[in-house]
């Protein structure tokens, strides 16, 4: 059977995927299972999460998010097998059973973006109704992920579009989104936009995708135009806020520290590959599964999948989803 995995070029900036044989499955350990892969989605490969976990290899397996039979989950960080083929070997502790009525792409692609939304309103911010809520790129794969969540949990919902398509897309969500502020030109004002909709209260949980950590002259045109100041997200929050950030190498002054500290106001990094870390947050890890597959088949959550693709297509479609070109959720379909 191939494969598809990863290797870093010597310079360890370029990566390459390819497809490589792998060997017959080692013999079957208790609690371990064979899963015959049925769909796999495609997600960025964190290679310097691998290398400060030191977990790199000459060639990486690629595809982690899978659904088949018996079972579907996400396969754990350090697994030798590729979700990118036809039959992987995973312990039974991070796999949940697929509801009937839910399909084998849905499941893939739903289930990672689903962990990672849960994580970071359930477990992060506390998530409750009446609650307002900042989710940042709203129609990515997690934001909308999120913004469902949101909803369901009967929170007010604010979100940014980086283009016209996004704006629409946002706009057409029911139920309705808040307020979408279309960041696209770089000339609208997030945290005046958010204060003016909560009355100058500020919101109560922000959800970031990126944000600016220093002065214009300093920071790329691209993320300039697209990603607000890590000053404007601590004067949208509000009195005991959530500030869940997705950006690992946040810088906070003694300024910013200070603020926060006035407003009571929490960060939190959202890393959802924490569940995979401690055997302590296995339960949870689990409870997270099954709930994010039952939000599924309950219709809470509605995937913005692209059509299904082929295995032998999988290289380049895993290229321009580790470029972060795509915006919708690509899957591979056995």
């Amino acid at each position: 059977m191939k494969g598809l995995y990863f290797q870093k070029s010597s310079t360890n900036e370029e990566i390459t995927f390819v497809f490589q044989e792998r060997e017959n499955l080692p013999v079957i350990e208790d609690y371990y299972v064979k899963v015959q892969v049925k769909a796999c989605a495609l997600s960025q490969i964190n290679t310097k999460l691998l290398a400060e976990m030191k977990m790199e290899k000459d060639f990486f397996p690629v595809g982690r998010e899978i659904a088949g039979i018996v079972l579907d989950g996400i396969l754990p960080l350090d697994s030798e097998d590729p979700g990118l083929c036809e039959v992987v070997r995973v312990h039974e502790h991070y796999l949940v059973h697929k509801p009937e009525k839910v399909t084998w792409t849905e499941a893939a692609g739903t289930i990672r973006d689903g962990v990672r939304a849960y994580t970071a309103l359930h477990y992060l911010s506390h998530l409750s109704p009446g609650k307002s809520v900042l989710i940042m790129d709203g129609a990515s794969a997690l934001g909308m992920t999120a913004i469902q969540l949101a909803h369901h949990r009967g929170a007010k919902v604010i979100s940014t579009a980086g283009s016209l398509e996004d704006k629409q897309c946002l706009e057409r969500l029911r139920p309705s989104i808040a307020r979408v502020i279309d960041v696209s030109n770089g000339k609208a004002h997030v945290a005046e936009s958010c204060l003016e909709e909560t009355g100058g209260l500020g919101v109560d949980i922000v959800l970031d995708a990126g944000v600016r950590l220093y002065s214009k002259d300093d920071e790329p045109a691209v993320k300039l135009q697209l990603l607000p100041h890590k000053h404007d997200i601590i004067t949208l929050l509000g009195v005991g806020g959530h500030w869940v950030t997705t950006e690992e190498n946040l810088q906070l002054d003694p300024p910013d520290s200070h603020c926060l500290f006035l407003k009571g106001a929490t960060v939190a990094f959202l890393n959802d590959e924490v569940w995979n870390l401690s055997n302590v947050q296995q339960g949870k890890y689990l409870c997270i599964l099954k709930d994010v597959m039952e939000k599924l088949s309950g219709g809470v959550f509605r995937p913005q999948l692209d059509e299904p693709i082929p295995l032998y297509e999988a290289k380049v479609s895993m290229e321009v989803v580790q470029k972060n070109q795509g915006r919708k959720k690509q899957v591979v379909q056995f």
